[in-house]
């Protein structure tokens, strides 16, 4: 069956946690890990990745973390797939001519008829199914100041 690599799934429920959790402050990178139990050595390199990228803005300082960087209705799933995937290593060019000629070219459409559907499914389209699926949201459970 088809997986996506793990590099890949972290960062899509990173982006997304971002997302479904968004409020004025940043969400955190260790606020992430703990809720997502993504770990950190996975979490901050594909961070950067999508900072760079243009998909999430980095916020300095104390009560720094990540917030989008366009609205969540603008971020497709496919745009986290195609940023996280850039760095894969290339494969090596092996292999017998029905390879060559047959089996690689017939992945090549599949991958490309995936990346077409994961380009309909914005960050929205993902909050909203979390709310159906009554995920909590994690400003529900903290405050924003203590008196």
């Amino acid at each position: 069956m088809l997986r996506l690599p793990k590099k890949t799934m972290f960062a899509l429920d990173a982006v997304l946690d971002v997302a479904y959790n968004a409020r004025p402050d940043p969400v955190q990178s260790k606020d992430i890990t703990a809720r997502q139990k993504i770990p950190p050595r996975y979490l901050e390199q594909a961070m950067q990745q999508l900072v760079r990228a243009g998909i999430l803005k980095g916020v300095r300082g104390p009560r720094g973390g990540y917030t989008l960087a366009r609205e969540r209705r603008r971020i497709t799933v496919a745009d986290i797939v195609r940023v996280i995937s850039s760095d894969d290593e290339p494969e090596e060019d092996t292999g017998s001519d029905l390879g060559h000629k047959v089996v690689r070219p017939l992945w090549n459409e599949i991958q490309l008829e995936i990346v077409d559907r994961l380009s309909e499914i914005t960050l929205e389209d993902l909050c909203r199914r979390a709310e159906s699926a009554e995920v909590p949201k994690a400003a529900s459970n903290t405050r924003d100041f203590t008196i």
